[in-house]
């Protein structure tokens, strides 16, 4: 555990200061452009580029000891992160947030690619809960990587807000690299007991296994079908991922709207505290469709007024039920996946899952911009959406129906899972591994 617990520290600087930079560029081009689209944009194309190279990573994880895949993870990001700097040095700041210039999309481009590139260490890292802990434990020990996730985001959070808005974009970039240097000298220093790579005969000289993915996944009854719920699932959670900081920007400033995610991210600690403590039951994936349904209901309320406490309250509960649902899905993959297809697995699964994202939110911008938010504004909204929408700023009120109706569609989702026969016999199988 001590070994596990060192790796988990040096992930936690690692995702921090690659969450503290994603933060940063979406406040400062919200900040600047005020445009919905380009936010969504941006969003959408972090979701597809994780979409597209998860399925190359998991490869990767498979066919390199997991310290050696963390420390090339760190190595590529820090020198995203560095031309990032670079191109900011390089151009007027006027042109940096033309938004519909070749510049603008380089630079973000490059920072995404710095971020996207920390998924790789991420798959490694569910690898290595199933390397160094016992499997009647690792349900806590995703929780405590959902705790760790935690507090980067609340760090993350409070200090993007505040970056961009007294130091700039400029002043943040420093930042970033340097943080990514230390986590990249810290990861020299943490041992991964992992004396030779547990090879998959299927795997050599393959660089992308799609075949072998599916092959793997195919031999746990049930095990495709919660692949299959999870990306329906973010299908939905990528209206949220596109419009919850432009709803959030609309109530408060940058620095406060950095404070509020910070002190409502204490439910990602909380969350995965708990999870790390009381596990997540006999049926793992039981916990998680329950905790769907709560998003759902949550989803429903927490935008309905224009209420800053709602908002902030339904954000905390929403945080705190997100570790539980990622240590759910994880623990059962950690439990029927052999560990030499596990890299494989994770990045087969988060490929699939991260490409639903980007659908949405490529979708939803536009539309919220352009027809959602006209509407629910015009005399004809307001009259007959008023009595469910209540009164406010014209795009918060259009951001929030956009948010009932995903939340409608979420719990039909749900709904659908729990009578399916694949939860059913995938439930049996994990119980018999």
């Amino acid at each position: 555990m001590k070994q596990f617990v060192n790796v988990l520290v040096n992930t936690l600087i690692a995702n921090t200061t690659s969450s503290f930079l994603w933060f940063a560029l979406t406040f400062w081009t919200f900040l600047e452009t005020r445009s919905l689209l380009a936010t969504s944009i941006i969003g959408g194309s972090y979701m597809l580029f994780v979409a597209v190279s998860s399925l190359w990573f998991g490869v990767i994880v498979d066919h390199n000891k997991k310290k050696k895949v963390m420390l090339l993870s760190s190595i590529i990001t820090m020198v995203a992160y560095a031309i990032a700097g670079l191109l900011y040095l390089s151009f007027d700041e006027n042109r940096l947030v033309d938004w519909s210039g070749v510049i603008f999309w380089l630079f973000a481009g490059i920072i995404l690619i710095g971020g996207v590139v920390e998924n790789m260490r991420n798959i490694a890292l569910s690898t290595v809960v199933t390397i160094l802990v016992p499997k009647e434990r690792r349900d806590k020990a995703n929780g405590l990587v959902g705790a760790v996730q935690g507090i980067g985001f609340m760090v993350t959070s409070v200090f993007s807000g505040l970056s961009i808005g007294f130091l700039g974009m400029g002043g943040t970039l420093i930042i970033a690299v340097s943080l990514t240097a230390v986590a990249l000298i810290h990861m020299f220093f943490v041992r991964i007991p992992e004396e030779k790579i547990v090879h998959d005969p299927e795997l050599a000289g393959k660089k992308v296994d799609i075949k072998g993915s599916i092959a793997a996944i195919r031999q746990v009854p049930g095990l495709m079908s919660l692949i299959f719920f999870t990306t329906l699932n973010n299908l939905v959670g990528g209206v949220f991922m596109a419009l919850m900081d432009p709803y959030g920007l609309n109530m408060f400033s940058v620095q406060i709207w950095g404070v509020v995610l910070g002190v409502t991210s204490i439910g990602f600690i909380v969350g995965g505290a708990v999870v790390a403590k009381k596990g997540l039951g006999k049926n793992p994936l039981r916990t998680l469709l329950l905790i769907n349904v709560g998003i759902s209901a949550l989803g429903f309320f927490f935008t309905l007024r224009e209420w800053a406490w709602l908002y902030v309250l339904g954000m905390f509960i929403f945080m705190s039920l997100i570790p539980a649902a990622e240590a759910a899905e994880q623990t059962v993959i950690q439990r029927v996946v052999p560990l030499k297809r596990q890299g494989r697995v994770f990045g087969f699964a988060q490929s699939i899952e991260a490409a639903s994202t980007p659908i949405t939110a490529f979708m939803i911008g536009p539309l919220a911009q352009f027809l959602i938010v006209p509407y629910v504004s015009s005399d004809i909204g307001k009259q007959q959406l008023g009595w469910l929408l209540g009164e406010g700023i014209g795009q918060s009120r259009g951001i929030a129906f956009v948010f009932i109706i995903a939340s409608l569609v979420s719990a039909l989702i749900v709904f659908f899972a729990f009578r399916s026969k694949a939860y059913r016999l995938l439930s049996a199988f994990y119980q018999k591994s």
